[in-house]
This record gives C-alpha cells, structure tokens and sequence, in this order.
C-alpha cells in the first residue's frame, strides 16, 4: 500500500512545476521521513514500516552529502523471529535539475546495518545502498515534499533489502541573495580643491597645512611621528623611542648625568660626570667587590675577599661564638673556617696573620694567653680542613686590647671574643 502511495506522489508532484524554488547551495537540510522495508525472502521478515531522519548539506546545487538513520521494528515470517533492524548512512546526492521545484535525484552511499533478532542472532554488518529520489517544493526554496528508493545490500552474505519513504525537507541556512546593483549617476565636475603645502591633502581636511615640502604625512596632512613622541620623524633623531618615554626637543629621551645612558634604562642616574659605566648605566666594577672603580684604590682584590670603603683587603672576622675562657671551636663553625681559607688562597705566597682577642673578663695576662690559642686553634683548623701550609700563616694574640664592642653588655663581650684573618691587609 505505502509503495502505491510513494508512486501516486512523485507522479502528482511531475505534473506541477513552479519556476521560483530550487536547490540552495550551501544550505543545510533535515528530512524526517516515514516509509516501508521490504525483504529477501531468505531473511524470513515480512514487508514492514519504517522511520528514520536525513540531516544534509548542499555542497553545491547540484550535489549534496546526507547522515541518514532508519529504523524498521519488523515481524517474522512464518513464525521465525521478530527483528528490529537500524540503518546508518552517509549518502552522496546528485541533483539532475538543480534549478527548478521538481528536482530528480541519483543516491549511494556507505554505512552500517544492525539486525536485532528478538530470539537469535544479533549482528552488525557493512552496508552499501543506491537509489533514486524527487523534491518537489512547495513553499519557495523551505520546503520541499520527498519521495525516495534505495536497494541496500548487507555485506558480507550479501543479503538484499528495498526502502521506499516519503518525507518532507527542510532547507536551512541559504544564503542572502545579493542586492540588486544600483545604477549611480556620474557627478558632475567640482571645483579643484585647495591643497596649499602641497602634500597631498587638500586645505580644508589638512591639520597641519604648513607641512614643508616632501615631508611624508599621515591622513590629517600632518608630518609623521612614528614613535608618538611629539616630535614629528623629520626633525626627530630617536624615532625609536619606546612609548611613554619623555624626550628632548629632538626626540631623544634624556640623559640627565650624561653618561650616554638614558634615564628611563640608567639604574644609576645619577652618575658622576666622566665616570666610565656599563650598559645599565652604572659605574664599572672590575673586581666586582662592590666598590666601583673609580672609588677602588685595589682594583684587583680576588674574588671573595672582604674590602674596606675604599675597596681594599680588609681584616676578615670570623664569626665564632668562642665560649667564656675557652678556646675550642665547634664543628659548627666549619663554614666560617672555609671562609678564612678562601681568603688565604686569594693571596698565594703571602704571609697570613691571624689575631685572636678576648673580652675584657678575667686578668689581662691569662687573657693575652688566650687570645693566642683562640688564634692557633683557628690556624690548626685550616691546616686540618683545608690543607693550609702552616707556615703560611702566623697566630697572634692581642687579648682584651683592641675591643670592637663594649665590655659592659654581654652582646658586647661575645662580639669581642674573635678572631681576625687579615689576608691581603698586612
């Protein structure tokens, strides 16, 4: 029955033909359809209903890709099993006449078939399919009235089936027709404007009309500033200066200590005149002891050794917490020693002093005594720890003499319990 219907609507809709709709290139398309699902007979199902939808897309007028799903609850033949049978497809469509509201078309495409047999087998097979269709629409270029026939066949038996459906498609998305071209009168000739510097802007749209002559301008007639600086490229010797930067009158940005760095780089502005400085503006520090050259009267001062404000060696104290009336030196204490060590090694063949001191408890003799073996202790560590020559080095003492801190406080007293290295400050 639902063949006879499918036929009686493709020969009605090949009678009536309106001229304005058509196939729209490059819209999109979705077809709900219903039909019927006829089968071999070695399948053992009878003809059945069927429904599915076609989403699609018009590639060209002419020729268009649809997903396709179906599904098809059918009934057993002769008491054989009831199955319910799915579809999906990805079909290529060749639109015969594109341009008219009758539209034939030719179909195949590629997918996959799944039988569920209520009581045997299940299986999923390859699935090819080819058919023939017509759209005929009925309302402009929206919608269209569809009827289709496909032969499929289920790989690998191969087993054969027909699907017929009608439907209706509904075209999306066509695009906007172009505006009919309007027609322009030809101006009539005006008067020539007035462009007094020449530039190329005439006078009344020119901000800037007495530019010189073969100065480049911008839109505005005005001379160019390509860094934005107020300073127009011509008269500007720093057109690269970075945005936000204040600059002179010839476009540079300032260098207040003259140094040949600019302010906004120069980490230290304020740098005496005919001082030699580096890239960011600074004095240079040869050495790297933290006093620049100009200031150091010891340029040459080996990396590590502590200076003085002038940039020579300065005694090196070491920070032993020496207890009350003794001389022992933890090994905690160790990393302050290898202090002392680098210190030596920076000044190879010379005589090294170390001084040992005391607070001021106790008898000045006893503490002269102590301060000695403060010192040797320290000298005997670098030798064990370190592998300093001895004789590299000679211990003294000045016990409670030379203070650094005041004997009335016990943070004072603490600090004068100590020992000095003085490597390269004889």
């Amino acid at each position: 029955m639902l063949k006879r219907i499918l036929w009686i609507v493709i020969l009605c809709l090949a009678f009536s033909l309106p001229a304005s709709a058509k196939v729209q290139e490059k819209a999109f398309t979705i077809t709900p359809m219903i039909g019927g699902h006829s089968f071999e007979g070695n399948l053992n199902l009878d003809d059945s209903l069927l429904w599915g939808i076609a989403l699609g897309y018009n590639l060209t007028d002419q020729w268009a890709l649809e997903g396709v799903f179906t599904q098809t609850n059918a009934d057993g033949e002769h008491g054989a099993s009831d199955a319910d049978i799915l579809t999906y497809r990805i079909d290529a469509l060749y639109h015969l006449w594109s341009g008219k509201a009758l539209v034939p078309y030719l179909a195949a495409g590629i997918g996959a078939i799944s039988t569920d047999y209520n009581h045997g087998d299940d299986h999923d097979h390859l699935l090819l399919n080819y058919g023939a269709g017509i759209k005929y629409f009925i309302l402009d270029d929206l919608i269209a009235l569809r009827g289709d026939v496909r032969h499929l066949l289920d790989f690998p038996e191969p087993d054969n089936s027909l699907q017929y459906s009608i439907g209706l498609t509904f075209q999306l998305g066509k695009p906007t027709p172009a505006p009919a071209p309007v027609e322009e009168k030809a101006p009539e000739p005006a008067a020539t404007p007035l462009d007094s510097d020449g530039d190329g802007i005439i006078d009344e749209q020119d901000n800037c009309p007495a530019t010189p002559a073969g100065i480049a301008v911008d839109s505005n007639g005005c001379p160019l500033d390509t860094d934005g600086d107020g300073v127009y490229d011509y008269q500007d010797k720093c057109t690269g200066t970075p945005a936000g930067v204040a600059v002179d009158s010839n476009g540079c940005p300032f260098d207040t200590d003259g140094d040949g760095i600019y302010d906004y780089r120069d980490k230290c502005p304020d740098t005496q005149a005919g001082v030699a400085v580096n890239s960011n503006g600074c004095p240079i520090d040869t050495d790297g002891d933290t006093v620049y050259d100009y200031l150091d009267k010891c340029p040459g001062t080996p990396s590590g050794v502590p200076v003085d404000a002038q940039g020579c060696p300065a005694a090196l104290i070491l920070h032993i917490n020496f207890g009350h009336d003794s001389s022992s030196i933890s090994s905690a204490y160790d990393h302050e020693i290898a202090k002392a060590a680098q210190c030596i090694n920076a000044y190879p063949g010379e005589l090294v002093y170390i001084d040992g001191h005391t607070d001021s408890d106790g008898k000045t003799i006893y503490n002269q005594t102590l301060s000695v073996k403060r010192a040797t202790a320290v000298k005997n560590r670098l030798v064990e720890l370190f592998n300093i020559p001895a004789e590299r080095m000679e211990a003294r003492g000045f016990g409670e003499d030379k203070p650094v801190a005041s004997n009335d406080t016990a943070t004072g007293k603490a600090q004068n319990r100590r020992v000095e290295v003085a490597c390269g400050a004889q």
